[in-house]
């Protein structure tokens, strides 16, 4: 089991409501544009945690809007969400209630990025005590 943080911005759109909605995350941009993330999304594990982040460098706070679990090793498609992701995973949402976590001090920042492992422990216990 890991732990992930997902961005849910679309060109300026916030789409974590549309995540939770359809129980999924995943993202927009196309293989051709984006093969990293597409690879990285079908790396996803069943039962891995993943959490919808929002991130902005001149904000105090990480803001999660969604918690929840990766619910089978199917890969979603634009086909598959009408459009929404071109490349998910089904997740089961645990915690929907947005919160806010205190950034951490650290040197290497990855949080502007659209996933990643989460790896920073203080970021970890709070993600895992509000699953």
């Amino acid at each position: 089991m890991a732990i992930y943080g997902i961005g849910a911005n679309y060109e300026g759109d916030d789409v974590s409501g549309e995540f939770i909605k359809n129980n999924l995350a995943g993202v927009g941009w196309n293989v051709a544009h984006a093969p990293e993330l597409h690879q990285f999304i079908a790396s996803l594990k069943v039962g891995d945690i993943i959490y919808i982040k929002s991130y902005s460098p001149s904000s105090p706070d990480i803001i999660v809007r969604g918690i929840g679990i990766i619910r089978d090793a199917t890969l979603l498609t634009a086909a598959t969400t009408s459009g929404l992701v071109q490349a998910g995973r089904n997740v089961v949402w645990r915690n929907t209630t947005e919160f806010r976590i205190s950034k951490p001090t650290e040197r290497n920042n990855v949080r502007l990025n659209s996933i990643y492992e989460e790896f920073h422990p203080v970021v970890q216990a709070q993600i895992i005590q509000n699953l």
